[in-house]
């Protein structure tokens, strides 16, 4: 084993995670380099090149840093949050239910998304409704209210006020600066 290898081993590095594979001769278990389990001794430690490699070898995957999936398991867990988020960001969605519906405790899950994406999963479902009624603003002429309701809020008011945190202006305002329907009719004056 080369000692760049053991280093990524002993630092769980995931900038490894799928270059190598290593697995313990004692108990015939393999892992990403990034595991977090505990750090084995370098003379029980083999190293595969790939999945199929150390099972071909006899070792069975690690049920902590599962070796065998395309993803790590926190990516894994973020990608799930997002993907559910992204097909009901129009419904009334928490933490609680995005846990459910991906069978994690909400505190790991909160906790595991911040890490991996770099905001809360609110601040996440915050930036793409705000980001569909800020195109819905430019592009339609849907009332404000229809555009409320479309993204998912519920409370028309409440709609304005989280627009108005996170954009600086009211949907009204942000409207009439940035309509396409605006800028068409600047031209014809």
């Amino acid at each position: 084993m080369q000692e760049y290898m053991w280093e990524a081993i002993v630092q769980c590095d995931r900038l490894y995670d799928g270059k190598f594979f290593y697995g313990l001769t004692t108990t015939k278990i393999f892992c990403r380099p990034s595991c977090k389990s505990r750090t084995p001794k370098r003379e029980n430690t083999k190293v595969f090149s790939s999945v199929s490699e150390a099972i071909t070898s006899g070792f069975r995957p690690c049920k902590r840093c599962k070796p065998e999936k395309l993803k790590a398991p926190d990516e894994e867990i973020a990608h799930n949050a997002k993907t559910f988020i992204h097909n009901h960001f129009n419904e009334s969605i928490t933490l609680s239910k995005i846990a459910e519906e991906i069978h994690i405790n909400p505190y790991h899950l909160h906790r595991t998304f911040k890490k991996i994406v770099g905001k809360t999963p609110s601040d996440y479902l915050f930036q793409i409704r705000i980001k569909l009624a800020k195109e819905m603003l430019k592009t339609t002429d849907k009332s404000i209210t229809e555009i409320a309701l479309k993204v998912g809020y519920y409370n028309i008011s409440h709609f304005s006020s989280v627009f108005l945190d996170k954009v600086g202006m009211n949907p009204s305002e942000f409207r009439r600066q940035h309509s396409t329907s605006a800028l068409l009719g600047d031209e014809d004056e």
